[in-house]
């Protein structure tokens, strides 16, 4: 009835149908998850019952924060049947206020103030401790004849969680463009992260205690922001709850995804209801650092040819252009500033927030990138694609051997077979997959070491990436790679599979997100190390810049007292490529850049100066050894040794319980003579009864 087509991306059916309902666009099928189109009630109901009055909604606004003191407003919506008297009390760790006033038939407000000396402040992930305050609002209206509201009726209570922090997103035109840099408690703080998307596919099934696991595992890991991506949900409270004790800030997508939308006016009413009801319900959580319009259509309608794939008109071009404008430009942003002022609305990712810069021009805000993977170019060149804020950028692996049994039977597991073809979306996945193995990787001798060499390259790609982008701080303030999770058992971009079992990529990002990165590279015939910190404070180091060939033996070695300011990244070495390998086989060395504070290495980079395929790897005589559980921890320690160079080393748990945990490293390199101790954690640290280890000889 519209009269002409509203283009939907990722819309798996004809017509398309998905940009009608305000519904999760993943639904109607994506290329990492499949079209299951439900219709139901998937949260949960209760019905309530309420006499004279009761708490409608409560907001706090942070009007001062020192460390001397906070001081704040606490602003308290009450509905009432009839007119009368009442008084809210607040409570928030000591300090506690009332205020009391009259009620009127419909919504009151009442306004307290707060004062906490000495306050405790919320930081990220790495920075401090996310501490969180207690907020109790309680509401008592007056007994009949009481009009001074002393009576002890109490009508309703509320508690809540916040967070004091200062939060800002710095998006302002600079010499290098325009920059996107999130400042938290008036300090600049590098984003380490991914793109989340639903857990499940019936969302409905998501346990508490998957979503523990989940965003655990992502703290764990380093991160310290997920991008709640816009063609899911507005996440459950669940979600932010966790992200609020665990220090994870949240990028907040508005829930559109690359689609135009209607424009009528019931459409845009029920989009301006749904975000009032989202931002007041998240706006108090300390974790939400920002909102955005939505994800890809300001880049989608600048470069992606929908005018001539859905030959629209330029009359229906210039009415969908306007009817983006309203809800992006206008009825969003206005929702946020009513009801959530002072938070950060950016109308789309990417955006340069400019009409007159294209988005994803490089040093424009943030940037997708995705000329690796789609376009197929070398995963050298996001070193020459970086913007100010790297918001999406992925490559996908296959899950391991365990996830694939869950859905394919042994006859069906090959790359090509039926199933495995139903479960990647992606119409060019395994071609992809094939073609950039084949540049790093000799040919897999057999199923189960296709889906470890593919999980190792997609490691090694976004680690090269996300290195790139640290190195390039402060003119870059961020990296989120696509993506952290599967809503079902699939090859994917993510880093933790549907079961929650983490895949090479997961164990990769906790180095190279950790809060000291030292990246070794060579740049125009000169090795360059790098010493990232995302500490608050100075370090003094020392540098140790060695050249080891993969039998142990040591052929330079170059040390360095270094002082490593906080939250910067600077180079602390370069010499030229040939001076350092003087003959030695660049097929059978490696360079081993280490960090070291007051003796204890803190941090490791190599650098191999050939592709894993051109590399002559020895037999690394791999050994392990389980310790057993000691008090206090009783976790159960494997010991792991290499009596030549061993790349990627995979331990893999079984028995029951094993599907539950994870080691705390994995996918690590040993050099010859060397010995890594690894302790294997779970829901109770369950045990294991066997265990397999792989590398890529």
């Amino acid at each position: 009835a519209l009269g002409y087509v509203l283009p939907a991306a990722n819309d798996q059916e004809t017509p398309m149908v998905s940009v009608f309902a305000r519904k999760a666009p993943y639904h109607f099928g994506w290329d990492w998850g499949p079209r299951f189109v439900t219709c139901g009630i998937w949260r949960s109901v209760r019905l309530e019952s309420w006499d004279t009055a009761k708490i409608v909604a409560v907001g706090v606004d942070q009007r001062e924060l020192t460390d001397a003191r906070a001081v704040l407003r606490v602003r308290t919506e009450v509905a009432a049947d009839g007119d009368g008297a009442a008084r809210v009390r607040v409570r928030m760790g000591v300090a506690e206020a009332e205020v009391r006033g009259g009620l009127r038939d419909g919504t009151s407000v009442f306004e307290a103030d707060l004062v906490i000396d000495e306050p405790r402040r919320w930081w990220p992930n790495g920075l401090g401790e996310a501490h969180l305050y207690e907020v109790r609002v309680g509401l008592v209206v007056s007994t009949p004849g009481d009009a001074a509201g002393d009576g002890d009726a109490a009508c309703d209570a509320l508690r809540f969680r916040v967070g004091l922090r200062e939060i800002a997103v710095v998006h302002e035109p600079d010499v290098d463009g325009k920059s996107f840099t999130v400042v938290v408690n008036g300090a600049p703080v590098f984003m380490k992260g991914a793109n989340y998307i639903p857990q499940d596919s019936f969302v409905s099934r998501v346990t508490d205690e998957r979503y523990a696991w989940l965003l655990h595992s992502a703290a764990a890991a380093n991160m310290n922001m997920l991008r709640v991506w816009g063609g899911g949900i507005y996440e459950d409270d669940r979600f932010y709850d966790l992200c609020d004790e665990l220090g994870i800030l949240v990028w907040q997508d508005f829930m559109f995804a690359c689609s135009m939308y209607p424009g009528d006016a019931a459409f845009v009413e029920n989009v301006r209801l749904e975000a009032i009801e989202n931002v007041r319900r998240l706006r108090h959580h300390a974790c939400l650092a920002l909102w955005a319009g939505n994800n890809e259509i300001e880049v989608a309608w600048a470069r992606w040819g929908w005018s001539q794939k859905f030959h629209l008109s330029a009359e229906t071009q210039e009415t969908m252009l306007r009817d983006y404008r309203r809800l992006f430009h206008d009825v969003l942003p206005r929702v946020v500033a009513e009801h959530d002022p002072g938070r950060f609305y950016t109308r789309s990712s990417p955006s340069a927030n400019d009409d007159a810069v294209v988005p994803d021009t490089i040093g424009h805000g943030d940037m997708h990138y995705w000329g690796v993977w789609h376009s197929e170019l070398p995963y050298e060149k996001y070193s020459d694609n970086i913007s100010r804020f790297m918001s999406e950028y992925g490559f996908q692996s296959f899950p391991d051997e365990r996830t694939v049994a869950q859905y394919a039977p042994p006859g069906e597991r090959r790359i090509d077979s039926p199933i495995l073809l139903a479960h990647q979306r992606h119409p060019r996945g395994n071609e992809l997959i094939r073609i950039y193995m084949e540049r790093d990787f000799r040919t897999p001798k057999d199923f189960a070491s296709f889906l470890y060499v593919s999980q190792v390259l997609q490691a090694i790609v976004i680690r090269f990436a996300a290195e790139a982008h640290r190195r390039r701080m402060p003119y870059n303030a961020g990296s989120l790679y696509w993506q952290l999770d599967d809503c079902w058992p699939v090859a994917s971009w993510a880093g933790i599979d549907y079961f929650g079992r983490w895949k090479a990529l997961h164990y990769f990002a906790r180095r190279f997100f950790a809060q000291i990165l030292v990246s070794p590279l060579e740049e125009n015939g000169a090795l360059a190390v790098h010493v990232v910190s995302d500490l608050r404070r100075g370090v003094a180091m020392q540098l140790v810049v060695r050249l080891v060939d993969f039998d142990g033996r040591e052929l330079r070695r170059e040390t360095r007292d270094v002082t490593v300011a906080g939250n910067t990244s600077a180079l602390h070495f370069s010499a030229p490529v040939a001076d350092w390998l003087r003959g030695a086989d660049a097929r059978r060395v490696v360079l081993v850049a280490e960090a070291s504070e007051e003796a204890a290495v803190v941090a490791r980079g190599l650098h191999y100066f050939a592709k894993t395929k051109e590399l002559d790897l020895p037999d690394p005589a791999l050994a392990c050894v389980k310790i057993d559980p000691s008090p206090p921890s009783g976790a159960v320690r494997v010991a792991v040794s290499a009596r030549r160079l061993a790349q990627s080393v995979r331990l893999e748990a079984f028995g029951e319980g094993a599907d539950a945990g994870h080691f705390s490293d994995n996918y690590f390199d040993l050099l010859a003579g060397e010995t890594v101790t690894v302790d294997w954690s779970g829901p109770g640290d369950v045990a294991f009864r066997a265990l397999s280890i792989r590398d890529t000889y």
